[in-house]
């Protein structure tokens, strides 16, 4: 086998799982916004008065910036779609909101120092890479 024609079928099989990605990704999608709005009401409908403000909140703020890394997620692939590279940016601002979900619905009664740590520095690793990124980007556009 030529390379060419080899390298011309590897691409066609990379486009054609990225669809396929994508199409699995908006099914995830429509998925979490029913969930979302399921669980919104029933939050509604059961929690007592002046107990809704309290972990309620912070469930549901997790499906929100669940759905958001799902559409980050789905943006990275139809980039890769649109032009077979990988956007580092994207990538990082993806997992920075991850890790931010993870903070925001994090019990802190329940999770050790040690760990705390490890996000913090996660975070912080992740903002340096990312500010390093888009620093690089705006410099070399």
């Amino acid at each position: 086998m030529k390379n060419d024609i080899f390298l011309k079928r590897l691409h066609q099989f990379e486009g054609t799982i990225s669809k396929v990605l994508s199409m699995g990704m908006i099914v995830v999608i429509i998925a979490m916004v029913i969930d979302l709005g399921i669980v919104i009401v029933h939050s509604i409908l059961t929690t007592s008065p002046g107990t809704f403000l309290g972990q309620p909140v912070i469930d549901i703020f997790g499906f929100f910036l669940s759905i958001l890394i799902a559409l980050e997620i789905l943006e990275n692939i139809t980039g890769y779609i649109r032009s077979h590279v990988v956007q580092v940016e994207l990538v990082i601002a993806t997992a920075l909101t991850a890790v931010g979900r993870k903070i925001i619905i994090l019990d802190l009664n329940q999770i050790s120092g040690t760990t705390l740590i490890g996000l913090a520095i996660a975070i912080f690793s992740l903002a340096i890479s990312y500010w390093i990124v888009r620093h690089t980007n705006r410099s070399q556009g």
